[in-house]
């Protein structure tokens, strides 16, 4: 199934996927690559929906069940981001009326969680530093009244997010800063702060030092290479847990947002990413 040809497979899906742009080589990775989230170039959609082929992500979780990740998931015809380069290829998470998980009908979420990822694994010891750029579409924009989660860690006991990276609302807040993308620690308290940019890639990189409780954060726009923009800082990273990429779109006009409140009907929202990949930073190393 992984074999089979994009080509052969976007036909026969009437046209769901397109063929992607394909412009320019990634920048260089300075560290080992410890989880590695880039999709190949010539990865077939339904690729996703087995651990018979699914060698990147749980086909599983985080989503309804009765959806196929193939269902959710696109790949949009657009030029790469900073890491992916030719060889590898933007993956779109989209969120509909049936993005509900288990009981949780206050959400609308997606999310991809590395296949190799624990709760007491790699990603959660050392220094370890997580990858990801992200890509509006126009088509399907998400609506910035409601709060967003869109890369978490989530503690081993779910009590928590010991670091979180949101759009939107947050729920209980001023709605001044709603179009920027928020990098929060797990109590609520913001690290970092940038414009939704309806155009651009924006690339981040979360440095998570477990040794020493910081975090640091990186930051570029396009092809550019990624600066830091804030920390080191201290911050409570404690607790194990794994790391989600996608959307998890909160209701509005409840307290209980796990089980109520208001989400819109006909609901067709996305995310784009690419280069995403957790990497040791265990000598200092950033891939910038």
């Amino acid at each position: 199934m992984h074999g089979q040809s994009l080509v052969a497979v976007l036909l026969s899906a009437g046209g769901a996927f397109a063929l992607p742009s394909r412009a320019h080589a990634a920048a260089d990775l300075a560290c080992p690559i410890v989880f590695d989230g880039r999709i190949p170039a010539n990865t077939a959609p339904t690729f996703f929906d087995t651990y018979a082929t699914n060698t990147i992500f749980n086909p599983d979780y985080v989503k309804n069940l009765t959806l196929k990740w193939s269902e959710i998931l696109k790949f949009p015809a657009i030029n790469g981001s900073r890491f992916d380069g030719a060889d590898h290829i933007p993956l779109e998470v989209t969120i509909s009326d049936k993005s509900i998980f288990q009981t949780q009908n206050g959400f609308r979420r997606a999310g991809l969680q590395f296949l190799k990822d624990a709760s007491d694994g790699p990603g959660t010891v050392g220094v370890k530093t997580l990858h990801w750029s992200v890509k509006q579409d126009a088509a399907r924009p998400l609506n910035l009244t409601h709060e967003y989660l869109n890369v978490w860690h989530e503690a081993a006991d779910y009590s928590s997010n010991q670091i979180q990276f949101q759009a939107g609302q947050i729920i209980g807040k001023s709605a001044a800063d709603k179009n920027n993308f928020k990098v929060l620690d797990r109590t609520g308290k913001s690290l970092y702060s940038v414009a939704i940019d309806k155009t651009n890639w924006q690339n981040f990189a979360v440095k998570l030092d477990y040794n020493k409780n910081q975090v640091q954060i990186y930051y570029s726009v396009g092809d550019a290479a990624l600066k830091s923009v804030a920390g080191p800082t201290a911050a409570d990273i404690s607790g194990g847990g794994q790391f989600q990429l996608g959307i998890l779109k909160k209701p509005t006009g409840t307290s209980d947002v796990v089980n109520g409140g208001y989400q819109e009907k006909n609901l067709n929202e996305g995310q784009i990413y690419g280069g995403i990949f957790l990497e040791d930073s265990a000598d200092g190393c950033v891939s910038l």
